[in-house]
């Protein structure tokens, strides 16, 4: 079973408590902000080496606090029809524009965007023009839509859908070529669900749009008896 859940920053603790119900077989996606690479210390490398025995498969968006140095250092290859960086057995970075199939449904993933808190990241060294996307990888990811016939059943971002009517305080801002290119999704590409995890909420915003922090919910919804 697919699984989505939203930012993690590096604390196993949610997943030692919350994600007991996953199992063998399981996929649980992260809606950005993984931060399980951040400093690359003896104590970080030891907790992957503890999520790399959980009995599912761990698969994140990146966000805004995300080593890209660290990640960059990892190889590419194919899984589920689309690009990865593998970071151990289980564990794979989803990579901007892709579309992965998983247990029969398509899976648009595009990470990456605004940090309210550039300037303080910058400040203290870890911030990374990575963070926002690029025009190139915008431009992949519009490919790949076309590719799929402007359809897919599920989209994973950590920038939230545009249109959301979430407080001021837990919305984020949106780089306008980023908030050009998720308008034009929503408009253009046919889907089922929107998940997002860069507001730190849980919230069916509606039916099609879900923000995310530290529930886990199942991407199909269990269907009514």
């Amino acid at each position: 079973m697919v699984y989505i859940t939203g930012d993690l920053h590096g604390d196993i603790s949610r997943l030692d408590e919350g994600a007991r119900k996953l199992k063998k077989g399981d996929i649980l996606l992260v809606c950005g902000d993984f931060g399980f690479l951040w400093t690359g210390d003896s104590a970080e490398k030891k907790t992957l080496k503890k999520l790399q025995k959980k009995k599912y498969t761990i698969a994140f968006a990146d966000g805004v606090h995300e080593n890209y140095d660290l990640l960059e250092e990892y190889p590419r290859e194919e899984w589920n029809g689309g690009e990865v960086q593998k970071l151990g057995e289980n564990i794979f970075h989803l990579l901007r524009g892709e579309i992965y199939t998983l247990e029969g449904k398509t899976f648009f993933v595009f990470g990456g965007g605004e940090n309210p808190e550039k300037q303080m990241y910058q400040d203290a060294g870890y911030w990374w023009e990575k963070e926002m996307p690029s025009m190139e990888e915008m431009e992949k990811g519009a490919q790949k839509l076309k590719q799929a016939n402007m359809q897919v059943d599920y989209i994973i971002t950590y920038t939230p859908a545009p249109g959301m009517h979430l407080s001021e305080e837990d919305s984020r801002e949106t780089a306008a070529p980023l908030k050009a290119f998720f308008r034009a999704i929503a408009k253009q590409v046919q889907y089922k669900r929107w998940f997002f995890g860069a507001c730190h909420m849980d919230r069916v915003v509606t039916p099609r749009h879900c923000a995310l922090f530290r529930e886990i919910l199942p991407a199909e919804p269990p269907a009514k008896k």
